[in-house]
């Protein structure tokens, strides 16, 4: 595969993850854990489904945390890491 493929994969893979967030807001935790455990592959292991629930989990979270106001502007975030990168 090439390396642009890859990428591409990952991507959509990323972005389906999101909507499917998103759109599951209103779901009840085991619900969500339950859902995303069923679109693994039929051989994902206990690292994978345990990969995929931290994730969702982080996620959540962190739109949790948005919604309570608690986000960092996104000027602040391009300061900071402006700084990083140039030292």
């Amino acid at each position: 595969m090439a390396p642009s493929t890859i990428s591409r994969k990952f991507l959509s893979r990323i972005v389906e993850n999101l909507l499917y967030i998103v759109y599951n807001m209103f779901m009840t935790t085991k619900e969500i854990a339950l859902k995303t455990i069923e679109q693994l592959p039929e051989n994902a292991s206990w690292e994978d489904i345990q990969e995929r629930i931290n994730f969702v989990t982080a996620v959540r979270k962190g739109l949790g945390e948005l919604d309570k106001g608690k986000g960092i502007p996104h000027k602040k975030v391009k300061e900071e890491f402006s700084e990083w990168l140039t030292d």
